[in-house]
């Protein structure tokens, strides 16, 4: 009899431990495309209406200071996927179809973070755009992602034709699929299919990387969205009414996501980050007020973007948070809230402090940028930004010579100091060759 009371006993206790065991969240990151931090209306007042990314923002976590780790696509979202600096992995520039200017090739070794999050028992899916490799071995399905639904190239000519120089991209896992319709309309209805498919497995948690394209020119709002723009905003120029409709086209998908989270009972226990992996695009009327310059430049306007994250069920709302970091943050936070360890080896730093309301480690912390392109401008080399302690030193191409800015009185980045703050100069430069250095063993090239 005592035995048996004994054992009855260890199982009530261990059906406890269980019981006790706190759910493992779900991750959903959603990755704007060229998306500047002046086109977020959470930031300030704007021409832009984008009341579904604000929630976002107001429903948890609002940074203004967090910048991504490239001024263009490929090395941003390397980055990202793998916790370190993307001359690290291989990505110091664009892939690209024509091999001839293809500036970047993901290494083999680095896990993703869908391979890490996938160790910890997570279903892993991409929906969008890819851009780290067009063919075998570095497609998403080799890469950690058990589903794949979107495009695998950089940009696409028209977004109703999807097509990249004639190429189509187009994927269903490693399946050549011809879908119709916008391509933001497209990755919002399939990541609104995958959630689905979540909601009816709440023991099995997920990682979604929803990557959209837009507002990546070509600037192709939907008709009916260019025209209540124009109705609303008479004054503007044709090419920024273009992208002011764009930004809310692409706003109203995001909606679509958030709303699904609801409809499947997913959005407490989801934690969703919301980026865009450069400043948005001068030449195309886009807005990265109020900081200098936009996409490729290693001013702020290249590099400072939106970065929000909520999590109903943890994070309380209505927060801002003026942490200095960088996209790829989200790699070792999102493994810690999973239950692992991140890696060691890792340049990213993990959230998680921030997300439980307590201040990050005081440890000083370098923010470096690194970008490779070809043609005249740059000549396949590539060019370096450094920030130690509010101070930047930078190019924005590799046969100019290097600027020194300090933010934290010149935010604006107006007065460069190199003549002047020789000392700090100096400093910075060892700093920035300490990096270069290290990338120099990491082939780029396959």
């Amino acid at each position: 009899m005592r035995s048996t009371l004994v054992l009855l006993a260890v199982a009530l206790l261990a059906s406890t431990a269980i019981a006790a065991e706190p759910k493992r969240p779900n991750f959903v990151i959603i990755y704007a495309d060229d998306l500047g931090y002046g086109d977020v209306s959470a930031y300030h007042d704007s021409d832009v209406a984008s009341p579904n990314i604000d929630k976002i923002a107001a429903d948890g976590i609002k940074f203004t200071n967090m910048r991504a780790n490239c001024t263009v696509c490929s090395p941003s979202r390397a980055a990202l996927l793998t916790g370190r600096y993307p001359d690290m992995v291989g990505v110091p520039g664009v892939i690209r179809t024509n091999v001839d200017n293809s500036w970047g090739y993901l290494k083999q070794d680095i896990p993703t973070l869908a391979d890490e999050l996938k160790k910890l028992g997570y279903h892993t899916a991409i929906i969008g755009k890819w851009h780290l490799g067009l063919e075998s071995p570095n497609t998403p399905n080799e890469r950690g992602f058990d589903h794949f639904h979107g495009f695998l190239g950089d940009m696409m000519d028209s977004y109703t034709t999807h097509l990249r120089q004639g190429n189509n991209y187009m994927r269903y896992n490693d399946r050549k699929i011809d879908p119709e319709g916008h391509a933001t309309d497209l990755f919002a209805k399939w990541a609104h299919q995958y959630l689905s498919t979540r909601g009816s497995k709440p023991d099995e948690p997920f990682f979604l990387y929803l990557a959209f394209n837009a507002p990546h020119f070509p600037i192709e709002p939907p008709e009916a969205y260019l025209e209540k723009v124009k109705q609303q905003h008479p004054h503007l120029t044709e090419k920024r009414a273009k992208n002011v409709a764009f930004v809310q086209h692409l706003d109203d998908a995001v909606g679509k996501v958030l709303s699904a989270l609801d409809t499947f009972g997913l959005a407490e226990n989801t934690v969703v980050y919301f980026g865009s992996d450069n400043g948005g695009s001068l030449p195309h009327a886009q807005n990265n007020d109020p900081w200098r310059d936009g996409k490729q430049s290693h001013y702020d306007g290249g590099l400072k973007v939106p970065f929000f994250i909520r999590w109903p069920g943890k994070i309380e709302a209505g927060q801002t948070s003026d942490y200095q970091g960088l996209n790829f943050d989200v790699f070792p936070t999102f493994v810690e809230l999973a239950g692992g360890k991140p890696v060691e080896y890792l340049n990213a730093v993990s959230l998680v402090p921030i997300l439980d309301g307590k201040p990050m480690s005081s440890e000083r912390r370098d923010l470096y940028f690194v970008r490779r392109e070809g043609g005249m401008r740059y000549g396949g080399k590539s060019y370096q930004a450094i920030i130690r302690d509010g101070w930047k030193l930078m190019q924005n191409d590799p046969y100019s010579p290097l600027e020194l800015y300090n933010l934290n009185e010149d935010p604006q980045e107006k007065n460069n100091l190199a003549d002047s703050e020789r000392q700090k100069f100096r400093q910075l430069q060892s700093a920035m060759q300490q990096q270069i250095q290290a990338a120099g063993n990491v082939p780029w090239q396959r």
